[in-house]
């Protein structure tokens, strides 16, 4: 049940961000049962590619803790994080990452590639499919009303 709470939070961010025309992720950082970091994907906002959802919170979580070590901590991401996040997961230290649908086209922990099975000497644990349903509507709703012709066109 805690892993359900704390992806709502993270479904929440990614609503939040499609509601800004952003792909909708969202991600939160928990240690100790508190929420120190949050973030949603930001890359046409920002103009950055550097602004996903990870990322975000991560930064977040590190200026929370005053450290770039977040030992102890668990990510939850509604999307499966792609290889530069996963990247930053490992660099950040994180005990375990808890994800709700794959990715397919650019997931690195299984849906194209896992980074983790490779022999980097540090790696979280990695828990995927927490309410994948959710976030897959959520996913698949965004991506068809990008492909809808403005009202009135044929």
């Amino acid at each position: 049940m805690e892993r359900e709470k704390y992806m709502l939070e993270a479904l929440c961010l990614a609503r939040e961000a499609a509601r800004d025309g952003e792909v909708p992720v969202g991600c939160v950082i928990v240690k100790d049962g508190l929420i120190i970091g949050r973030g949603y994907n930001r890359r046409e906002r920002e103009r950055s590619a550097l602004a996903h959802a990870e990322i975000l919170a991560i930064e977040q979580a590190c200026k929370t803790l005053g450290s770039w070590r977040l030992n102890g901590c668990s990510l939850y991401v509604s999307l499966e994080p792609c290889p530069m996040c996963a990247g930053a997961i490992m660099n950040a230290r994180l005990d375990e990452v808890i994800f709700a649908a794959r990715d397919p086209s650019m997931g690195a922990l299984g849906g194209v590639i896992d980074l983790y099975y490779e022999n980097f000497g540090y790696f979280p644990r990695v828990y995927g499919g927490i309410m994948e349903k959710e976030s897959s509507a959520l996913l698949s709703g965004f991506f068809s009303s990008l492909r809808k012709p403005p009202t009135g066109e044929v």
